[in-house]
């Protein structure tokens, strides 16, 4: 699993799940408390509101997701708004509904299902309702040629939801602009079952069977959905977090740290006799190929941290799960270093103390890096867009 880490880096002691104010801290290996990368804080990792329509399913089936109030690391209260799952929309007509519903046959195949459009745009949808399926039955409408998503998979997608049995619309991202992101695990077993083995940059058309859907809670009243009725989706595959950083090399500067990496971790080289600069240098290693980072995304990074007057390295969670956070809550040097970046990149960040760790005597628990200029190496993972 992925960590949240609070904003003052300070990590929980084991098994406490709520913010370090009301819990013990554990020091970290060697009795030291790290301050990392200021504020990877917690937020629903769901980017869009209203797909809490798809994913409280989730919660019938036992898979419910902790309430992020009660398992935030935090250090201190976030600011941020905890986003609320928005009302769902009216059903809207999208195929023709009969007036007088009659008991259908599941189909085995999704061949009655006419979609059109192009990928990436919201679709039209038509069949002959009331419609269903006997089981959750998959077809890519347009192949990518991304990485496969597997079960585990986090995915950030477009989706447009009809209803079987009525034919209309029940929700969707594409009227709201802003695309869904989820880890497969969390949401209804028909959605896992038809995106897990599709490749990213597909649209594929989906359907599930009631018991692959709501049924587990009883259907939904407000989005019009009964027991028993059939789901379909229609999803373009936008991204899925990368295992590391991917893209073309760039040439570093004379005069900077340099970077090797050493079995599949960074080694950085502070050069001999050089005094650290008094701005911020932001230097790609690996230019990515995916969307620029905007400053109020969230982001999902692996990182090392080393202090430029003795080359220590003070924080590294290469060879560990990514970590994730908001990129308005990290540290100065992080804001201004990755914003812009293409998701996919490598980036060497060397920062003045006023944009990482000032000096703090006030601190109870001393920062190593407090007042000392750090070089940090970020591969940039994943990016969503933020609340």
């Amino acid at each position: 699993m992925n960590r949240w880490i609070g904003p003052d880096r300070v990590p929980l002691a084991a098994g406490c799940r709520r913010a370090p104010s009301r819990c013990r801290e554990r020091p970290k290996a060697r009795g030291t408390v790290i301050r990392r990368p200021r504020g990877l804080t917690p937020a629903k990792l769901f980017a869009a509101p209203a797909l809490a329509a798809l994913l409280v399913l989730s919660a019938c089936s036992g898979n419910q997701p902790a309430d992020p109030a009660s398992a935030s690391p935090s250090a201190a209260p976030s600011t941020e708004a905890t986003p609320t799952p928005a009302t769902e929309p009216t059903p809207t007509p999208s195929a023709s509904p009969t007036p007088d519903p009659v008991k259908t046959t599941p189909a085995t195949n999704l061949d009655a299902i006419k979609v059109e459009g192009e990928p990436n745009k919201e679709p039209k949808v038509t069949f002959p309702a009331p419609w269903g399926i006997a089981e959750t039955t998959t077809k890519v409408l347009s192949p990518g040629n991304g990485p496969k998503l597997n079960d585990n998979s986090t995915v950030e997608v477009n989706y447009y939801g009809v209803n079987g049995r009525t034919g209309q619309k029940f929700d969707d991202s594409f009227s709201r602009g802003q695309t869904a992101t989820f880890p497969l695990g969390q949401v209804v077993p028909g959605f896992k079952k038809g995106l897990s083995g599709q490749q990213v940059g597909s649209r594929v058309l989906i359907a599930m069977p009631g018991k692959d859907g709501y049924d587990q809670a009883g259907g939904s009243q407000q989005a019009g959905i009964e027991v028993g009725d059939t789901l379909i989706f229609v999803v373009d595959i936008v991204a899925t977090p990368l295992e590391a950083a991917q893209g073309e090399p760039v040439p570093p500067k004379e005069g900077l740290p340099t970077v090797e990496m050493v079995d599949n971790k960074p080694k950085v080289t502070i050069p001999a006799g050089a005094q650290p600069p008094a701005q911020l240098v932001t230097q790609p290693l690996i230019k990515g190929t995916g969307k620029p980072v905007q400053p109020s995304d969230t982001i999902t990074a692996r990182y090392q941290a080393v202090t430029w007057d003795d080359g220590k390295v003070v924080e590294d969670t290469y060879g560990k799960d990514p970590e994730q956070g908001p990129l308005t809550s990290l540290v100065p040097a992080w804001q201004e270093g990755l914003a812009g970046q293409p998701v996919g990149s490598r980036v060497l960040i060397v920062s003045p103390p006023d944009k990482a760790y000032p000096a703090d005597p006030s601190a109870a628990t001393p920062n190593p890096a407090a007042g000392k200029t750090v070089v940090y190496v970020v591969d940039i993972l994943f990016a969503t867009a933020g609340q």
